[in-house]
């Protein structure tokens, strides 16, 4: 059995599934830190070019920044309080915080050291994190105005309690700003999950080209960087996790067997 068959097999078991990822994010946030890496999303350009002001010290993340931005904008943010979920290295939420101006926003990773190095890294008003699990959400019922969750819930063993969760903690009128994609063999249970769960869907947007786009923009950079500091093992998994040129997830998603999509959902 070929590695990418293996790793296949065990994503589908729950358990094992769940303590990859865990081991996983750990890893790459030992490897990427020194970097200076704060976004771990994929990435994503319109056609022109979105074109939104940066900082020259951003122009490196324009691509990555951009996903935050769209999902951001499906909603206003200002003077809300926003829970985001798997907030990775913490990079789209400084973004979110200084762009568009929360009360409060609250980033929440699995991951210990994330959330150790979101620390260390992002100082902004009104902005904090916490370690926390995803299908466990450590908030009150009606906490929050909105929740984010950008290219994280693909990796939820359990994905229905998740959505049930985010209904939980957010307030009546509250809304649910989400991006991610899926293979084609696991869509049809993402939309059954969607659509059994206690939110309205607002608005649902095909952004794959978007973020075939995006990848196209970010090869380069995340290939050299891949060459750095992943052992040649695990270069295959590194690609697929960055979606460089070529690999199994860009190429899914030019053939059309891999769906990327955002939504927008309102509790009810």
């Amino acid at each position: 059995m070929h590695a990418m068959p293996i790793i296949d097999y065990l994503l589908g078991n729950q358990v094992v599934r769940k303590a990859i990822w865990k081991i996983w994010y750990p890893f790459l946030t030992k490897r990427l830190h020194q970097e200076g890496v704060i976004f771990l999303n994929y990435a994503y350009e319109t056609d022109p070019p979105m074109g939104i002001p940066l900082a020259p010290e951003e122009e490196p993340d324009r691509a990555c920044i951009q996903l935050y931005h769209h999902v951001g904008s499906l909603t206003d943010l200002a003077g809300k309080s926003v829970l985001e979920v798997s907030c990775g290295h913490g990079g789209g939420a400084s973004y979110l915080t200084r762009t568009f101006a929360p009360a409060k926003y609250t980033g929440l990773d699995l991951n210990p050291a994330g959330i150790a190095f979101c620390k260390d890294r992002h100082h902004v008003a009104g902005l904090d994190f916490i370690q926390g699990d995803a299908e466990n959400l450590p908030f009150a019922e009606g906490s929050f105005d909105v929740v984010v969750n950008v290219e994280a819930s693909h990796c939820y063993p359990d994905f229905p309690r998740f959505l049930s969760e985010v209904a939980r903690v957010l307030r009546p009128g509250g809304h649910f700003l989400y991006a991610d994609f899926r293979f084609s063999e696991s869509i049809a249970p993402w939309e059954k999950a969607i659509a059994g769960c206690p939110l309205e869907i607002r608005a649902t947007t095909d952004i794959g080209p978007c973020v075939i786009r995006g990848l196209e923009k970010n090869s380069e950079r995340s290939l050299a960087l891949l060459d750095r500091k992943l052992p040649k093992f695990l270069h295959s998994l590194g690609r697929d996790f960055a979606g460089i040129k070529g690999s199994r997830v860009y190429n899914a998603l030019v053939e059309e067997s891999l769906s990327y999509r955002s939504y927008h959902f309102v509790k009810k």
